[in-house]
């Protein structure tokens, strides 16, 4: 689009909604990285927990829904999405702008602490994303019990990183569409050394030796 000059201010305008930049900022060479976070603290997770509106427009805005958007979604009314927005602007997850928009603060590797408020949460909630078929469309479910190297343990772990990253810049990518065009998708990924207890309660003190 540039390099054809064929990009109108209102393009413009998605690219930098896309890409959480204000024009302004842009034209002043002003993308400000230094206040991207990578991780909250766990009394600011704590904080996102214990109120379910504030986590709802938390998650809301990581998915980039508009203020209207979430609004219309969810039995929030404007005036409350406004409080939370600047509850969240206070936390530092987001800066509020005028006209109730806002440009997330997180980095790209943003990620919510291992053991943190937020990830016991989700491990209390694990059961209700388990219990469900996963025969729909788009939808997989499989576990893989392997043994592997060390070596092919830490490449495993790469290549996952690099899934979750594809995602993430495909759902910055689709960013611009409206809300009720892009669908929900939850990315489950767990490594870890791991035995069923009713395998490990008939393992032998001492295997024997093998053939």
């Amino acid at each position: 689009m540039f390099a054809k000059k064929d990009c109108s201010l209102s393009r413009l305008g998605q690219i930098c909604t896309v890409i959480q930049v204000d024009i302004a900022d842009l034209t002043r060479g002003n993308i400000r990285q230094s206040k991207l976070i990578n991780e909250l603290t766990r009394e600011q997770e704590q904080e996102i927990v214990d109120n379910q509106r504030l986590f709802i427009v938390a998650v809301c805005t990581m998915q980039n829904f508009k203020f209207e958007e979430i609004v219309a979604t969810y039995r929030i009314s404007e005036a409350q999405c406004v409080q939370l927005l600047a509850r969240l602007d206070r936390i530092g997850f987001l800066e509020l702008l005028p006209h109730n928009r806002y440009r997330l603060l997180v980095a790209r590797t943003f990620r919510w602490i291992s053991d943190g408020p937020i990830m016991r949460w989700t491990k209390e909630h694990a059961a209700e994303y388990f219990d469900h078929p996963f025969d729909g469309p788009g939808e997989t479910l499989r576990v893989i019990n392997v043994r592997i190297s060390a070596e092919s343990r830490a490449s495993l772990l790469t290549r996952l990183e690099q899934l979750g990253y594809e995602y993430e810049e495909q759902h910055n990518a689709d960013a611009w569409l409206p809300a009720y065009q892009r669908y929900p998708l939850s990315l489950c990924f767990a490594v870890r050394p791991w035995e069923p207890e009713a395998f490990g309660e008939l393992r032998r003190r001492k295997p024997l030796p093998a053939a």
